[in-house]
C-alpha cells in the first residue's frame, strides 16, 4: 500500500507481522531537535507486528466496545494536506482515502484492534471473518441480517458479487488486485476474463464466483488463498452496491455503507460528512459515531495543521490530522510542551520511501548505484519530521515486514548516512554519464520541494544534471503510476498491505502486473524475478515462504536496484485538547479515526 505523501496501501493501507526485529533506531539519544528522542524505534515496531488472529462470530457482532470517557454530539474539524485522489473504493489504495473509508465504507471483512495494537480479522458486512473448505480453495461468507446503504437499500449477495466483478473494467486501475488475480490470472490477464467488469449480461460463472442466496457468497480459488480475510479488510474491497454504481461518476459521489455519509464536496477545497442514519451500530463491531460529523479542510500543510493543534486556539481545540503530521520545524515545541504531548500519538509505519529509478529511461544500473550511494538518507528524512519522522534505510523492506533483516545494508548507508559521494562519482565516471540530464519529479508540498533540494543539489554534486518537475501531489501516486510518465526518478512510499512480503514484493516489483496504475513505479519486468515471484506465491509453509522472499528482496536490491532506499517512516501526530479516544492504528498506520470523539 503507498502512502499519502503524497500517497502504504497505498496501504494503505497495512496489518504488522512477526519478523525478525531487533535493531535499536535512533530513540534514546539525542535528536537533532536538541532534545531527548522519545521517538519511536525498530523495537516498537516488533510489538506493532503481533501475529493476526481470524475472529468468529461472537467477535464479529455489534455494537463496537464503548471507547472509556467517550461522549456524543459535535463537529469534528479536520486539516489535511491535499484532496483525495479517489473517492471510488475500487480506485483506493492509499493512506488518506483508507482513514476516510473506514468512516464512509464497509466491507466482508475489517480488522478489530486492541489496546496494544493486537489485530483481529471480523465479520464487518459478513458474520464473521469466513470459513474455509477443501484447504482453504474455497471460502464462504454469510451477509449479516438488516444491512443497508446511505438510501436504505438492502445490501445482498448480488452487491458483493458486483464489488469484485467491477473492478475488473477498465476504468478500474488504481485498486489492489489480489483477489481478481487469484480468481482469475496472475499479471493483467484477470481482466480478460470480465472486460466489462460485470456491468453487461455476463458474470464470472458460479464455479469461481457463487451467490447461492441473498446472504451467501462463495470465493473458489484454483489454489488455497490463506489471506483472503486479510485482503477484504482493504479499502479497495469495500462494498459497492450495484444499482448506484455510475461507473467512472462514482468516484464523485460514493454511496455510504459507514457511519457517516458525505453531505457536501467541493474538491480541492473541503468535505463535510454528517451521519449515516441507515448505519446500524448493532451490525458493527469495529466503528463508532460518537461526532455529529466531521468538517475537513484541504490545503493545509503540515507545518499549517502542526502549528495550528499546537496552538490549541478556538475551533482547532476541536480538530484533528488524518494523514498529517508534526513538522519538522514543530518537533521540539511539541516534544517539550508536556500538555501537548499528551494530546498526540506516535508509531512505526510500515512503509518505506524509496526514490524510483524509471528503468525505461535509466537503464545503466552504474548511474542507479551511484544515486544510491550518494543519497543524503540522514538529510533527508529529517525534512519529514526528524528522528519522530523516519529513519535511514537500508533496503526495500521495512522493519514491520516478516523477515526484515538487522544487518542487511548493501549500500552501506548505516555507516554513510550522508552519503558516499567518492564512490558514487567513481561509478558515474565509470558510467560515462557526467553531465547526464534526469528529470526529477517531486509533489508540490513543502516537504518534497524542501527534499527535492537536497537530492537534486546531491545530484548535480556527482556530476549529473537534474531537471525538477513539480507536480500535484493529490494525484501524485496517478501521474507517476503510468506507464509513459516522462520522469527519470521519483519517490514513493509503500508498506505491507497484511502482514507478509507477498504484499510488498509482488505489488512493487512484478512485472506481470505492470500497467497504468499498478505499482510498479520502477517498471521493473526481469523474467528472474517474475518467475521466483510466481514460485514463492506457490508456498504455503510461512517459514519456507520468507525465506524466499528474503532471497528475492536480495536479488532485486543487489542485481537489479530498482529503487534506492531513503528512510523508514514513522507516524508523529498532534490533536486539539477537546478531542478524546486518540490511539495510534497498526492498521491504518495513523490515528486511529473509528474511535475518536469531542470530549464536550
Amino acid at each position: 500500500m503507498s502512502i499519502f505523501g503524497t500517497r502504504r496501501t497505498r496501504a494503505v493501507v497495512v496489518a504488522l507481522a512477526a519478523g525478525s526485529l531487533a535493531l535499536t533506531a535512533c530513540g534514546g539519544g539525542d535528536s537533532d531537535s536538541g532534545t531527548k528522542d522519545k521517538s519511536k524505534t525498530q523495537k516498537d515496531a516488533a510489538k506493532q507486528s503481533a501475529a493476526v488472529t481470524y475472529g468468529d462470530a461472537q467477535v464479529s457482532t455489534g455494537p463496537a466496545k464503548e471507547v472509556p470517557g467517550a461522549q456524543t454530539g459535535g463537529t469534528m474539524s479536520v486539516y489535511q494536506e491535499a484532496d483525495f485522489s479517489h473517492l471510488d473504493p475500487g480506485q483506493s489504495y492509499v493512506s488518506d482515502t483508507k482513514l476516510l473509508d473506514r468512516l464512509l465504507q464497509r466491507g466482508l471483512t475489517q480488522y478489530d484492534e486492541d489496546a496494544n495494537g493486537k489485530l483481529t480479522v471480523v465479520g464487518d458486512l459478513a458474520t464473521d471473518s469466513g470459513k474455509q473448505t477443501d484447504g482453504g480453495k474455497t471460502w464462504t461468507y454469510t451477509l449479516k441480517s438488516g444491512l443497508k446503504d446511505q438510501n436504505g437499500s438492502p445490501i445482498t449477495s448480488a452487491d458483493i458479487r458486483h464489488t469484485i466483478e467491477r473492478l475488473y473494467a477498465p476504468f478500474i486501475t488504481d485498486g489492489p488486485t489480489y483477489i481478481q488475480n487469484w480468481l482469475s490470472g496472475g499479471g493483467t490477464t484477470y481482466r480478460k476474463a470480465l472486460p466489462d467488469g460485470g456491468f453487461g449480461s455476463k458474470h464470472l460463472p458460479d464455479s469461481v464466483l457463487a451467490t447461492p442466496d441473498d446472504k451467501t457468497i462463495v470465493f473458489h480459488f484454483k489454489d488455497a488463498q490463506p489471506d483472503l480475510p486479510q485482503a477484504l479488510t482493504m479499502t479497495g474491497y469495500s462494498v459497492v452496491p450495484a444499482k448506484t454504481d455510475t461507473k467512472e461518476k462514482y468516484d464523485t459521489a460514493p454511496v455510504a455503507t459507514g457511519p457517516y455519509k458525505i453531505s457536501d464536496f467541493k474538491p480541492g477545497k473541503s468535505m463535510t460528512l454528517v451521519k449515516n442514519t441507515n448505519w446500524d451500530p448493532k451490525s458493527d463491531s469495529v466503528r463508532h459515531q460518537y461526532v455529529d460529523g466531521f468538517n475537513i479542510d484541504f490545503n493545509h500543510d503540515d507545518d499549517d495543521q502542526s502549528k495550528t493543534l499546537l496552538a490549541d486556539r478556538g475551533e482547532a481545540k476541536n480538530a484533528m490530522m488524518f494523514t498529517g503530521q508534526v513538522s519538522t520545524n514543530q518537533v521540539k515545541n511539541v516534544v517539550t510542551n508536556a500538555a501537548a504531548m499528551k494530546r498526540t500519538v506516535q508509531g512505526y509505519a510500515p512503509y518505506v520511501w524509496q526514490l524510483n529509478f524509471n528503468l525505461d529511461r535509466v537503464k545503466d544500473k552504474r548511474i542507479r548505484d551511484a544515486i544510491t550511494y550518494a543519497l543524503p538518507s540522514n538529510q533527508i528524512y529529517k525534512l519529514d519530521g526528524g528522528t519522530y519522522g523516519g529513519e535511514v534505510a537500508t533496503g526495500l523492506m521495512a522493519p514491520t515486514v516478516p523477515g526484515y533483516e538487522k544487518g542487511y545494508d548493501p549500500f552501506g548507508k548505516l555507516k554513510k548516512p550522508n552519503g558516499d559521494i567518492v564512490k558514487a562519482k567513481q561509478l558515474i565516471k565509470e558510467a560515462g554519464a557526467e553531465g547526464k540530464k534526469l528529470v526529477y519529479a517531486f509533489g508540490n508540498t513543502p516537504v518534497r520541494q524542501q527534499q527535492a533540494v537536497v537530492i537534486t543539489n546531491r545530484l548535480k554534486e556527482i556530476g549529473l544534471n537534474p531537471v525538477k518537475k513539480e507536480v500535484d501531489s493529490a494525484t501524485w501516486y496517478e501521474q507517476m503510476g503510468k506507464i509513459q510518465n516522462g520522469m527519470d526518478l521519483y519517490m514513493t512510499g509503500w508498506g505491507q498491505d497484511w502482514p507478509s512480503a507477498s504484499t510488498v514484493i509482488p505489488p512493487s516489483y512484478d512485472g506481470t502486473t505492470l500497467q497504468d496504475g499498478s505499482s510498479d513505479y520502477s517498471h521493473i519486468n526481469d523474467p528472474k524475478v517474475n518467475a521466483a515471484i510466481a514460485a514463492a506465491q506457490k508456498i504455503t509453509d510461512p517459514a519456507a515462504a520468507q525465506k524466499a522472499w528474503t532471497a528475492i528482496h536480495h536479488d532485486i536490491v543487489e542485481r537489479i536496484n530498482p529503487a534506492a532506499p531513503v528512510y523508514f517512516t514513522k507516524v508523529f501526530q498532534i490533536f486539539g485538547s477537546n478531542v478524546g479516544g486518540l490511539r495510534y492504528s497498526s492498521d491504518s498506520s495513523y490515528v486511529d479515526v473509528t474511535r475518536v470523539f469531542l470530549k464536550k
